[in-house]
């Protein structure tokens, strides 16, 4: 991690970051207006250097126990810390093509919105 993205870090002591104007390296292509840093961004620069070894340890809590001196039970729960603060993309699945039917079958969905709903997924 670069010596700017700390001070950045210690800059902001934990505050939210906008990005104003973005411009695409090598080119004069320049984007302006308010843009949120990425999540991973947005962790402080412990967690960051802690998701970089984990993914380049290939997910492996044996490497981070070597490479970290520290125990399953404390990777594993700096993991589950570090997952609340990346609200990613929240999935909710829709309804299944059974619950739809059964839907129909009770009466509480009609036919037209059964196919709103199939069309949708």
């Amino acid at each position: 991690m670069s010596n700017e993205w700390k001070d950045l870090t210690s800059l902001t002591q934990g505050k939210s970051v906008v990005v104003e104007k973005v411009r695409v390296a090598g080119t004069d292509v320049r984007i302006e207006g308010e843009f949120e840093l990425p999540a991973l961004a947005r962790l402080k620069a412990e967690d960051q250097v802690f998701v970089a070894a984990f993914v380049r340890s290939h997910g492996s809590i044996k490497a981070m126990e070597e490479l970290f001196g520290i125990s399953y039970p404390t990777i594993k729960n700096r993991l589950n810390r570090i997952s609340e603060d990346l609200k990613l993309v929240e999935v909710t699945p829709g309804p299944s093509r059974a619950d739809i039917l059964d839907q129909i079958e009770k009466g509480t969905l009609t036919v037209a919105e059964a196919l709103g709903l199939l069309r949708a997924s």
